[in-house]
């Protein structure tokens, strides 16, 4: 990897490891359950969480909206973070179904780890990995979640071929992320 690409990640590791250890400050994006509830969750789903568990996360969109996820299914949450899109997840598919989730901050896979114990959940794991080398085995998982992470990875072929790679046949895809046009406007 070359030095930029390594700059790039530590920029974005310390951007996010901010975001984990302190959630009060400010920061140059949204962050926290009021972003949540205008990026379309459930204002009850999201006041149901405990207060740890919201206070972290910087999605920009709603990945779970997108298709329902039905219990005893195998969820993989690529740039889990602090864990919330995991645990809605893993609240959705029940006792029988799974969640795994990852991220590359290691900070954030602790919060992930202390938060599901939080919310009681007990069918979700955490990994310290990258979104180019995802931690489950070849045609293991139902439905892959994404929130904000696609447009921070720096290989993307490398990151769809990682994603259809651990997909069952018939799999799917829930991702939510921004993109910049060169005709965007500073109003957009």
């Amino acid at each position: 990897m070359s030095e930029s690409m390594n700059e790039i990640k530590d920029k974005i590791r310390q951007r996010f490891v901010k975001v984990a250890r302190s959630p009060n400050e400010k920061q140059p994006f949204a962050i926290g359950p009021d972003s949540a509830k205008k990026l379309g969750y459930s204002l009850a789903e999201i006041d149901g969480l405990p207060a740890h568990v919201t206070e972290s996360f910087a999605g920009v969109g709603n990945p779970l909206a997108l298709g329902e996820l039905r219990a005893g299914e195998t969820v993989l949450d690529f740039g889990c973070g602090a864990g919330m899109d995991s645990i809605i997840a893993a609240r959705r598919v029940g006792p029988s179904g799974e969640v795994i989730g990852g991220d590359m901050i290691e900070e954030m896979v602790t919060k992930a780890k202390d938060n599901t114990v939080a919310a009681g959940v007990t069918n979700a794991v955490f990994h310290q990995s990258e979104a180019d080398r995802l931690p489950v085995g070849d045609g293991t998982v139902d439905v892959v979640i994404s929130n904000g992470v696609f447009n921070l990875c720096l290989d993307k072929p490398k990151v769809v071929a990682e994603i259809f790679r651990v997909l069952r046949p018939g799999g799917r895809v829930q991702m939510a992320d921004i993109f910049l046009g060169e005709n965007v406007t500073p109003g957009e």
